[in-house]
């Protein structure tokens, strides 16, 4: 099944543009970033500041861009059954050359995981537009615990490497 991602969350005084790969099944069901109440995500960007994150997704869009977080996808659409990275084939990237025009302030793009990251390489790697941000490979936010990120303690430690990007 083809399935796409969402518009980008992100106004002018965003300086760190968190990348995901492509929605899950359960954000896609809702038409949020990071539905998935499992995801660390939200935790993650709250706990950097010593915050729970609000209840409604409208305050935590809010609380992100107050804090100079965007959101997006490296993936425009792909096919793709279930939520796994491992499933996604045929992707196609979004548009980063227009967004990166769009918004000269961002200073650093957020990986949020592998699958991301490598995709946005496989695209965009190396072109001159993109060589005075900052690329970081963070650990994926994903509910699924790996040998080093089993905890929401554990990935916002890794994440603390943006909070120089947002003053």
């Amino acid at each position: 099944m083809r399935v796409h991602s969402f518009p980008p969350i992100i106004d002018e005084r965003a300086k760190v543009l968190v990348l995901g790969s492509m929605p899950g099944e359960a954000s896609l069901a809702l038409n949020q970033y990071y539905g998935n109440p499992r995801n660390h995500l939200w935790r993650v960007l709250y706990g950097l500041f010593g915050r729970e994150p609000d209840e409604a997704y409208e305050a935590r869009l809010a609380f992100a861009a107050e804090q100079g977080f965007a959101l997006w996808d490296v993936i425009a659409s792909c096919e793709r059954e279930g939520s796994l990275d491992a499933n996604i084939r045929a992707e196609s990237p979004n548009d980063f050359p227009g967004l990166l025009a769009a918004y000269p302030g961002l200073r650093c793009l957020a990986f949020n995981g592998t699958k991301s990251h490598d995709t946005f390489k496989k695209y965009f790697g190396g072109r001159p537009e993109f060589a005075a941000l900052a690329k970081l490979k963070l650990p994926s936010t994903s509910p699924i615990p790996t040998k080093f990120m089993r905890t929401t303690a554990d990935r916002i430690e890794a994440w603390r490497v943006l909070l120089p990007y947002l003053k």
